[in-house]
């Protein structure tokens, strides 16, 4: 029941971003190619496509509260969120530091598409959708491929390190709609973040560093996008 319970939950989320991201991979040109992380559509399709990306965090909070279980069993409880914070600011520096210069150099070499962090731009909106984006992809991200998914795997008999590696390869996968780059930078940033999680038992960190890293890139995006290769 908990395997079947995993499957449907990655199924309706990060799972199927994954297999869509291979095929993605597989029948489109990588070299010179662009990928945009927002749809170009006006500001409602915006909020609703975030509010909605959210969905699989609402089911992951539903199965555990119907469980039983508290909130500290995703890392999720508001104890220390001053120290969460303060966390997540140093991940986001470390992470950011090096995905910047991993980014550049796979699209110079052609091993990565270039990747539009940013909603449409020309709108008063723009910034404010980014943020949320981030926001959201933090949320959804952390909380349903480490703070639900390695502890479920673990009940699986699986070993911290399997369950790191397991939620690192889905987190690669998923990105592979970037490029190589980006399956190799995430691997990386899942191995990183897993191992965080077993250490800290938080998944609050992860998700302020991952919404601190997506709110980077779409500000470097806007500042620096006419000098950025490939793009």
């Amino acid at each position: 029941m908990l395997a079947e319970e995993i499957l449907v939950v990655l199924s309706l989320s990060l799972l199927a971003s994954a297999v869509f991201a291979i095929i993605d991979l597989a029948t489109a040109p990588i070299r010179g190619q662009t990928r945009l992380l927002y749809p170009v559509a006006p500001l409602a399709t915006q909020l609703a496509s975030i509010a909605f990306a959210l969905a699989p965090v609402w089911l992951v909070l539903h199965l555990t509260r119907r469980a039983g279980e508290p909130l500290s069993e995703l890392g999720l409880t508001t104890s220390s969120f001053g120290r969460d914070g303060v966390l997540g600011a140093a991940l986001a520096v470390i992470v950011g530091a090096a995905g910047v210069g991993l980014y550049l150099g796979s699209v110079s070499l052609g091993l990565n598409r270039c990747v539009i962090p940013v909603p449409p731009l020309g709108h008063w909106w723009t910034v404010p959708i980014l943020l949320l984006g981030a926001a959201q992809a933090g949320l959804l991200e952390e909380v349903v491929d480490v703070g639900y998914l390695i502890p479920r795997l673990q009940r699986l008999s699986l070993s911290g390190p399997a369950a790191v590696g397991l939620s690192a390869l889905l987190r690669g996968a998923y990105h592979l709609y970037q490029g190589w780059g980006g399956f190799a930078g995430n691997l990386a940033l899942g191995a990183l973040f897993g191992t965080a999680f077993l250490r800290w038992r938080r998944t609050w960190p992860l998700v302020i560093a991952h919404a601190l890293l997506d709110t980077g890139a779409g500000v470097g995006y806007l500042l620096f996008r006419s000098h950025l290769p490939g793009c």
